[in-house]
């Protein structure tokens, strides 16, 4: 027992003279130019040499960098910009008070990797090079990768090849509000099954009498971009449904629009209504702060027109803070009808005059029309929304009793996160390529807004209900229902919940003793 104590500790005692330790390389582990400052002029290249504590075995640290070498390609190609090794050696320009880095030949008895079709960036250039040289500068102190180190360079690329190839592809989103159809399994925007709807979806808008119905059947699971405004302006009632007399309804509602604006308008700062206008001009700024065509003075404009209009008209509600978001929808998709690229960036000063108007007075009539329906929403205390909340806590304890306790047990209150959802028709929680695809279904719902609504915020929630049991007090719960990651949500997320929500529809609608047991 004590000859076995002795040379453990002899093993272990790196001060001790004649303890073994392993050599692993000059630099352990590779130098990351974006964690250290470039090197001092110094004759010592040992000075570099940095010394990793815990593991104890070069397999133990193998393991435990594994995942360093899993960098985002763009933050490498800004860090390194290292470009694909040739035969001969290739060497990066130099500059100042940078290291500099030289890649060199790779040995005969090293395979090279195979480099990813979708992988751009340092990478793949690591699967391709056995060595890596750091030059200081003005010193001119090499410090040179042994052959260890080469060794983990390969088995770590090689790892991550494997984890790279086992995720699916996802197409990129952007992160705030394309308008143009993308589905999340990166589809063709335009399949023959699109192609033969969107000539059906013609053929139903150019007959002499449309038929609504079928619009509404077809525009369920969705309207292709193309005829969404003029489908809009139709399933929201805004416009007849008789071809001949359309033109006539548009220059009629367009001109009562404006004639309101000239007869309403300049009482925004008179008394009566100077806190209706101020809370509206609070607000408009915080309308999807991250899409820039919000933010323009022009757009910002027309919406406290839009609003403060609607709020003199509708004085048993007036202004409540959620509406603004109901109109971004509405201007958005109408706006596209004359914008080819991406509608978020548009400049709106661009367009014309006549194009600019007709665009407000036509989201501020489907706005009314749609507001028509959820008023309750609105009056006083919002009895609507109280309603629906208590609603949908009645039909969640139903279909998901688990989650429901749990809610119980963190003393989270349904108001306190479903409020949001019924106010702003859970416009705060998709991103507005989401709600779009989502009012086209409301839009064909007989009562979309006002009652399938309900359905939809129930299967939401059950969407998340392994998220939901994993918190386990009332803060981070809260914060998870208040911030739920749908930003790279598409089209297929979007059917998959409604799709779930109308099987809910089905089940409980026309069976209101479901909800209680």
């Amino acid at each position: 027992m004590a000859t076995d104590n002795r040379i453990h500790f002899w093993r272990r005692n790196a001060k001790v003279p004649g303890s073994l330790q392993p050599v692993y390389g000059a630099q352990h582990p590779p130098l990351d130019p974006r964690r250290h400052r470039p090197f001092k002029d110094t004759p010592k290249a040992s000075s570099v040499n940095t010394k990793s504590k815990k593991p104890s075995t070069f397999h133990e640290f193998a393991r435990s960098t594994n995942d360093a070498w899993d960098i985002d390609d763009e933050e490498d190609d800004g860090m390194f910009g290292l470009k694909q090794p040739s035969s001969s050696p290739v060497q990066s320009r130099p500059t100042p008070q940078t290291p500099r880095l030289k890649l060199f030949k790779a040995p005969e008895d090293t395979e090279p990797q195979p480099r990813p079709l979708d992988r751009q960036g340092p990478i793949s250039t690591e699967l391709n090079q056995d060595e890596l040289a750091v030059e200081s500068g003005p010193a001119n102190g090499r410090v040179v990768k042994s052959c260890s180190d080469a060794q983990l360079n390969v088995s770590a690329a090689r790892n991550i090849l494997q984890k790279q190839q086992s995720l699916p592809v996802r197409p990129v989103i952007p992160l705030v509000a394309r308008i143009s159809d993308q589905n999340a399994s990166g589809a063709p925007p335009m399949a023959v099954r699109e192609k033969t709807r969107l000539d059906k979806f013609k053929q139903l808008l150019a007959s002499p009498n449309t038929d609504l119905e079928e619009l509404r059947k077809h525009s369920w699971s969705g309207i292709p971009r193309e005829v969404r405004p003029i489908t809009w302006r139709l399933l929201s009632g805004y416009l007849p449904a008789n071809k001949e007399r359309r033109d006539l309804v548009l220059q009629r509602k367009r001109e009562e629009y404006f004639g309101f604006i000239e007869q309403y308008y300049h009482s925004r700062t008179d008394e009566n209504h100077r806190d209706t206008y101020r809370q509206i001009h609070i607000d408009i700024p915080r309308t999807n702060p991250l899409i820039p065509l919000f933010q323009q003075p022009l757009v910002q404009e027309v919406f406290e027109r839009i609003l403060f209009i609607w709020a003199i008209r509708h004085p048993a509600s007036g202004y409540v803070q959620g509406i603004n978001d109901l109109v971004t929808p509405f201007f958005v998709v109408f706006l596209s009808e004359f914008v080819e690229e991406d509608v978020e960036n548009f400049e709106m000063a661009s367009l014309p005059l006549d194009t600019q108007r007709n665009i407000e007075a036509d989201s501020f009539w489907c706005m009314s029309k749609l507001l028509d329906g959820i008023q309750d929403n609105y009056t006083f205390a919002q009895p609507g929304i109280q309603i629906k909340v208590k609603a949908l806590e009645e039909l969640v304890s139903r279909i998901d009793e688990d989650v429901h306790v749990h809610f119980q047990k963190c003393e989270v209150e349904y108001l306190q996160f479903a409020f949001r959802w019924m106010n702003n028709l859970l416009m705060r929680e998709l991103p507005l390529r989401c709600t779009i695809r989502l009012w086209d279904t409301y839009q064909a719902e007989s009562e979309g807004f006002s009652h399938f609504h309900l359905y939809v915020c129930a299967a939401f929630l059950i969407k998340w209900r392994k998220e939901i049991l994993s918190m386990v007090d009332f803060q981070s719960l809260l914060i998870l229902l208040q911030n739920l990651p749908t930003i790279h949500w598409g089209n297929e997320e979007v059917g998959l919940l409604l799709a779930e929500a109308y099987r809910l529809k089905y089940m409980f609608a026309d069976a209101p003793s479901h909800y209680k047991r």
